[in-house]
């Protein structure tokens, strides 16, 4: 199996109860019940030469319909499975969730069946305390959450 570089972007703010974070939840059939476990940051795959920057951001206005501007924070890298490697970025920025605008798959379905249905490739986006984060989020990615808390402390601020 081929290694995969993926980069993606961790969205946080500071909120009453410390760092919240935004992530956001797989479209398509095979995702519509599932919930802990399921959500992820907005990330995607890419090659050289393109940058790890440049691919967080296009990946996060493709899931998310917004263009990101803000400056980018690099976190270490995390091997997600012994396949993926993410290039993870934090960004401080709100976001309301209802604004997300995610662009379309298309995929069979139902299976063997012929026909051609488009899906989101997110669904939804939502804010997530960094406890709650941990329960939402797909399971190789807890580290990420970690990092962003190593980075900014739980409180929202860098360590000094």
């Amino acid at each position: 199996m081929a290694h995969r570089e993926s980069a993606g972007i961790i969205l946080y703010r500071r909120g009453d109860a410390g760092l919240e974070v935004l992530l956001v939840h797989p479209g398509g059939p095979f995702w519509v019940r599932r919930d802990e476990g399921a959500w992820s940051i907005p990330k995607g795959e890419f090659a050289d030469p393109e940058p790890a920057e440049d691919a967080a951001r296009r990946e996060f206005a493709e899931e998310t319909g917004i263009a990101l501007t803000a400056p980018l924070t690099p976190l270490p890298p995390i091997a997600q499975s012994r396949a993926k490697t993410i290039h993870p970025f934090a960004a401080e920025r709100d976001f309301d969730p209802s604004q997300l605008r995610s662009n379309l798959f298309e995929m069979e379905w139902p299976p063997r069946s012929g026909k051609k249905q488009a899906f989101p490739e997110v669904d939804r986006a939502a804010w997530f305390t960094l406890d709650c984060a941990r329960r939402k989020i797909v399971p190789g990615q807890q580290p990420l959450l970690d990092a962003l808390s190593e980075r900014f402390g739980n409180a929202g601020t860098a360590p000094g």
